[in-house]
């Protein structure tokens, strides 16, 4: 079963992977996780990815796609692969659309995680840090007791610059932006499957692992 899983930042897509991987015995590949390990072991797109990597500049898609077509060939992805964080742009999903022909595969599912937008930034911005103890706290999923300080310390909590509510809506909107055209193009291709984030986990799982095995 070979998966791809998408889902805007805060969506709840790391939880979700980690639970499919374990349920279907399928290795996580993330993008992250891939060049890391291609520039680890020296492969020559490796090296090729490090050399753009180190001047700053983006890895060309022909470079990123060489990467994953590595890693999709490995003997662990054998009974399919979760791909995560990749593809970005609709000319990689092309791409990746004619390596999983050529290694005589398909994609079976495209699951997108979908949480509306003012959710997402509600998710993202609540959290708040003790900058005493380090302590980290979320307005809906782990309060202090007395709102703005540490359980522990007393310490007056603050918010990171990247977690405020104008920085993440910025950064949302950016990636619904590159979201939509991969959005479009896998619905035309009738793979895409919504769905709903903002229910409990265990539902979001359910749902997943009914669509999985139906």
């Amino acid at each position: 079963m070979n998966i791809i899983l998408m889902g805007l930042p805060g969506a709840g897509k790391g939880t979700q992977a980690e639970r499919i991987v374990e349920e279907f015995n399928i290795p996580h590949i993330s993008t992250g996780d891939m060049f890391r390990a291609a520039v680890k072991n020296e492969t020559p797109l490796g090296l090729e990815a490090k050399s753009y990597m180190d001047k700053g500049l983006l890895v060309p898609d022909e470079v990123v796609i060489g990467i994953v077509r590595e890693r999709l060939s490995m003997d662990d992805c054998a009974n399919g692969f979760l791909l995560d964080g990749f593809p970005r742009t609709v000319p990689q999903a092309e791409a990746l659309t004619a390596t999983v022909k050529e290694l005589g595969r398909e994609i079976n599912h495209v699951i997108n995680i979908n949480v509306r937008r003012e959710q997402l930034i509600e998710r993202l911005t609540g959290r708040w840090i003790c900058p005493v103890c380090g302590a980290s706290y979320h307005t809906m999923f782990n309060p202090p007791k007395e709102a703005g300080v540490c359980d522990k310390d007393g310490g007056k909590l603050y918010q990171r610059e990247d977690d405020k509510p104008e920085v993440v809506a910025q950064r949302l909107d950016v990636n619904i932006a590159q979201t939509q055209p991969l959005i479009d193009y896998y619905s035309a291709q009738e793979l895409l499957r919504d769905i709903n984030g903002e229910q409990d986990i265990q539902v979001v799982f359910a749902e997943i692992k009914s669509l999985l095995r139906g």
